[in-house]
């Protein structure tokens, strides 16, 4: 009965518990609805205070789009304002120009005239070697200024133009002597004394000069033409009085400058390339071959003239006296027996005297054949070029054509000397042939003569 009254007392207890837990949890349930409600009225305000700043913003943005306009169609309106007033003073300056050239009548044709001549005198001069004396250095710049003026010219700038016109004709009569700097073809500037013979040359001890007018400097040329011409310019600066020749120059240095881009002989010798090279070396042997035979059969001549003197004393020191060595060797032989021994002898001295000729008449042969050789090699390589560049710039092929060229003119040139040398020691070689042969009849004959007595 005690433990009945226990437990219905605990479960009285356990259900006043759950009835305070359930009031607790409602209370928190209002707190919560009432902190949302309170937010949403926050989030309201603010979304408020967002579009009012917004809509600051574009009554900002608005007003300056105004303004903006506002200055745009302020300045097209200049715009139009400075067209018309552009308009209006192109307008004018025609008019003052045409008032201008009725009131200059007759002087405009004359500032044409000033004008052009000035503009021709300017680039006279200063191309002229005249300027390149210091005293007629500065003619150019009032020249200059004629030229590109836009107004009438001074009186005294026509003097001027007068002058310069006068003083360029006088002193292209004269041959005048001053000191002046030279800039070398090194750099180097030595002051030298000049000679200037009219418009035409330049010249210092014994050389030609030529002006620079971009640089206004006197120079040497590159190259000096050739020496016959050279030669008379020391001569025309020995000269104090009368006549002394000179070559000039006509076209005021163009004609030396050509001079300066022409090949000279070893330039040219060169340009025969590795075939002109070996046409050289086989000319140097047929030269050196063709120098020892005729020597060595010049002093076999004079030793066969000496032993014809001295029949009966052959000498072993040359083909005759061997000849004869083998005549007083075989005297007791019948005829027929002696001319094959005499045969023998001139068969053994033959080759040893013409000994060579036949080299030279060969390598005479091979010369022209060698220039052939460089011609077709030299059209061989300017196909090449014409296949490669094409013929737009002839300088491409010349090389080539030069070698074809030069070497041809090699062959024929190392062929000549060599075919003359030939004809000369094969004459000579035959000469000695003949003596031997004639005085070996004439020994068979004598020798027949006596058999028969």
């Amino acid at each position: 009965m005690k433990s009945i009254k226990t437990i219905l007392t605990a479960s009285a207890i356990a259900l006043t518990s759950m009835t305070f837990g359930a009031y607790a949890n409602s209370n928190s349930l209002d707190q919560l609805l009432q902190e949302v409600k309170s937010n949403r009225v926050s989030e309201a305000k603010l979304n408020k205070e967002r579009e009012a700043e917004f809509q600051a913003a574009r009554d900002q943005k608005q007003a300056l789009l105004n303004k903006a306009k506002k200055e745009l169609e302020a300045a097209q309106a200049r715009q139009k304002q400075l067209q018309q007033t552009f308009a209006d003073n192109e307008k004018r300056i025609t008019e003052k120009t045409n008032e201008l050239d009725d009131a200059k009548g007759t002087l405009g044709e004359m500032f044409g005239v000033v004008r052009q001549a000035a503009g021709d005198t300017v680039g006279r001069i200063a191309t002229s070697i005249i300027s390149a004396q210091p005293a007629y250095s500065d003619r150019t710049e009032l020249l200059g200024r004629l030229a590109e003026a836009k107004e009438l010219p001074k009186l005294n700038e026509l003097e001027e133009l007068w002058f310069a016109l006068q003083t360029e004709m006088t002193e292209s009569s004269k041959v005048v002597k001053f000191e002046a700097p030279v800039i070398g073809l090194d750099g180097s500037e030595s002051m030298q004394t000049v000679t200037r013979v009219g418009s035409f040359n330049l010249l210092a001890d014994d050389h030609y000069l030529k002006f620079n007018s971009e640089s206004n400097q006197i120079e040497p040329l590159g190259r000096q033409p050739e020496s016959h011409m050279v030669s008379s310019v020391a001569d025309f600066n020995g000269t104090d009085s009368g006549y002394e020749g000179l070559y000039i120059d006509p076209s005021r240095g163009a004609i030396l400058d050509i001079f300066k881009q022409k090949a000279t002989m070893m330039e040219r010798y060169h340009q025969g390339g590795l075939p002109g090279y070996v046409i050289t070396v086989v000319l140097l042997i047929g030269m050196l071959i063709s120098l020892e035979r005729f020597v060595t059969l010049t002093i076999v001549g004079a030793k066969i003239k000496s032993q014809l003197k001295n029949l009966s004393n052959p000498s072993d020191k040359n083909p005759l006296g061997r000849i004869l060595s083998v005549y007083h060797s075989n005297k007791s032989v019948d005829t027929e027996t002696l001319e094959l021994k005499l045969d023998e002898g001139i068969l053994r001295e033959t080759p040893s005297i013409e000994r060579g000729v036949n080299v030279i008449k060969i390598l005479a042969a091979i010369a022209p054949l060698l220039g052939l050789l460089g011609t077709v090699t030299g059209m061989i390589g300017t196909f090449q070029s014409i296949t490669l560049f094409g013929t737009g710039d002839p300088k491409i092929m010349a090389g080539d054509i030069s070698m074809a060229l030069v070497t041809t003119a090699q062959g024929l040139i190392a062929a000549l000397p060599l075919i003359f040398l030939h004809s000369i020691t094969a004459a000579k070689s035959k000469s000695i042939v003949h003596v031997l042969e004639e005085q070996s009849a004439g020994i068979v004959a004598a020798h027949a003569e006596q058999e028969r007595a």
